[in-house]
């Protein structure tokens, strides 16, 4: 199976794809260029990524036009304008997606329901279970075989009937029924959840598994880990919600990078500061102030995708302190 890409890879495939939309756009000025280029020479990664991004851009500008008009053609729509402009945010999203595709499985881009980051969808299926996939996510749904494919990200699955949906992931399968789990595609593990009633797990190698109400296990290539509890009645992002509890601002701060487009990063001696409270995931923004807020930190944005923490420079020796 091939690996998972690293989450710097994924921002700066991110990031080059940004820079590109923002030329593309027309609307850069001088100091969006200066930033640009400082970007550029700050690693050989961005660099090579802007490359890519270039070359990209000049493969699409070649395609003929009427191709492009058929796609608008294929479907009726009230307002032609409305059908133009979302076919002009698809070429916006085309660096990003042929970029973050060097790196990941093309059945992602093929999959059935997808999400992007910071997106979050709850969908009703024929049989009347629930499904919802949180950030940077996609499935395969097939009823007929009664089968849900996690291709990526993160996904949970609520199942009223009696007849039961199986959960295919790459590290094994797991056998939903009158239940509700989460899985977690991670880059080496697959984690499972279960929020209420009981499921079955078949891990690629050793015996089955019965995995009951408030009961966690990661699937790997070698078989289950060990079995840990959890609350399952906190909020989670089911509920829009990002939960900390004592954690280490790096951590907080690496999980809620999950839900933001573009660069989130942070000096190394904020990453032991500690961090509590609940945070709704609809305005990341905002989580970012009230960390600044109640931690010696700053949020330095160079724009909405550029982001990085700083301490504070009169506090850098300063105690911890928790945000309740």
């Amino acid at each position: 199976m091939r690996p998972a890409p690293s989450s710097e890879t994924r921002e700066v495939a991110r990031a080059a794809a940004q820079w590109l939309a923002l030329l593309e756009s027309g609307a850069a000025n001088a100091d969006d260029h200066a930033r640009l280029q400082h970007w550029r020479n700050s690693n050989s990664r961005h660099e090579s990524a802007w490359q890519k991004a270039q070359l990209l851009r000049q493969r699409f500008s070649a395609l003929p036009s009427a191709l492009a008009m058929a796609t608008l053609d294929r479907r009726p729509d009230p307002s032609r304008r409305a059908v133009l402009k979302r076919a002009l945010g698809v070429a916006a999203l085309v660096p990003t997606a042929w970029l973050l595709g060097r790196q990941l499985p093309l059945d992602v881009w093929r999959a059935d329901l997808q999400t992007s980051t910071g997106e979050h969808r709850t969908l009703s299926l024929a049989d009347g279970s629930s499904l919802q996939l949180n950030t940077a996510s996609a499935v395969n749904v097939d009823l007929g075989t009664r089968q849900v494919s996690l291709v990526r990200g993160e996904m949970a699955l609520k199942v009223t009937g009696s007849a039961p949906l199986t959960i295919q992931a790459p590290y094994g399968r797991i056998v939903v029924s009158r239940s509700e789990v989460c899985v977690r595609l991670n880059e080496r593990d697959c984690r499972v959840s279960v929020v209420s009633g009981s499921v079955q797990l078949q891990p690629l190698h050793g015996p089955r598994l019965l995995l009951g109400e408030g009961q966690r296990v990661r699937l790997r290539v070698d078989g289950a880990g060990q079995i840990d509890a959890f609350d399952a009645q906190l909020p989670g992002w089911r509920d829009g919600v990002l939960m900390a509890q004592n954690l280490p601002l790096g951590d907080f701060l690496r999980e809620l990078g999950r839900y933001r487009p573009g660069l989130l990063r942070w000096e190394p001696e904020l990453e032991a500061l500690r961090v509590t409270g609940s945070f709704r995931l609809d305005n990341t923004d905002r989580v970012l102030s009230l960390l600044a807020a109640s931690l010696p930190l700053e949020v330095h944005s160079r724009t909405r995708y550029w982001v990085t923490l700083v301490a504070q420079t009169a506090q850098k020796n300063a105690g911890q302190k928790n945000i309740g």
